[in-house]
């Protein structure tokens, strides 16, 4: 009900930008070209963890790429999951491109999986940001001819620390053993070629154990995709895609 209601007061309330504050509009032009002007490209964190999958991101996490994605996760601005979701879904094509056909691309629909928020912070928020992001992108991937769903299929199986104040050693421990697959993943994950999604990356350990995780039920992972790249992570030479 309160997202409902949420969506219901997003719809006719008038709002600012989220990214500059311009009056009466959710997305200026100018934040709208700041998130679409970055080419998806991969990168890789200092501290990356074992088994993190190949990660594509979209513009660095900083002034008005940081404010809109907070105002959506945060705040509710739930109309910017569409905006959000087209700058994933620009990664997740870039993520399955450099995967290729050897990796089973193209047998089957591409599937997003997001890695899960905690349920005390989905009850906080009043929704799911990583999960509504990654249904806006399935639905950009749809609409360009590629066939991609999102597929929910992560849980966690035990209480995490917040990572906003832990180093890379800690965020990893932190996480360990912490995701597992819900009931039946096995058979859904084997409808086609994974693809981790997440709307940020810091150390890469939330996409290393989301991976581990959907592996062990059966999961082909070929690849991370997220909307920004933190301080943490850089881009690597050469890896730009459009």
């Amino acid at each position: 009900m309160r997202e409902w209601w949420r969506e219901l007061a997003d719809l006719v309330l008038p709002a600012d930008c989220a990214g500059c504050g311009t009056p009466r509009t959710v997305l200026c032009g100018r934040c709208a070209g700041l998130l679409n002007g970055a080419r998806a490209r991969r990168v890789r964190s200092s501290a990356v963890p074992d088994g993190a999958p190949p990660v594509y991101a979209g513009p660095a996490y900083a002034d008005e790429v940081r404010a809109v994605l907070l105002a959506h996760k945060e705040r509710g601005a739930l109309r910017l999951a569409a905006p959000l979701g087209a700058v994933l879904a620009r990664a997740v094509r870039a993520a399955a491109g450099a995967a290729g056909p050897a990796a089973g691309v193209g047998a089957g629909p591409l599937l997003l999986v997001p890695v899960p928020s905690a349920r005390r912070a989905v009850a906080a928020r009043g929704h799911d940001p990583v999960r509504r992001i990654a249904l806006a992108a399935a639905g950009e991937l749809r609409r360009g001819g590629r066939a991609a769903r999102a597929l929910p299929v992560l849980r966690q199986r035990r209480s995490v620390a917040d990572q906003a104040g832990l180093d890379a050693r800690g965020r990893w421990e932190n996480l360990a053993g912490a995701l597992g697959t819900v009931a039946g993943a096995a058979r859904l994950l084997g409808e086609g070629p994974v693809v981790v999604v997440d709307d940020l990356v810091t150390t890469g350990a939330s996409l290393a154990e989301a991976a581990r995780a959907l592996g062990r039920a059966g999961g082909r992972v070929v690849g991370a995709a997220v909307v920004a790249v933190s301080e943490a992570a850089v881009p690597e030479a050469g890896t730009d895609a459009r």
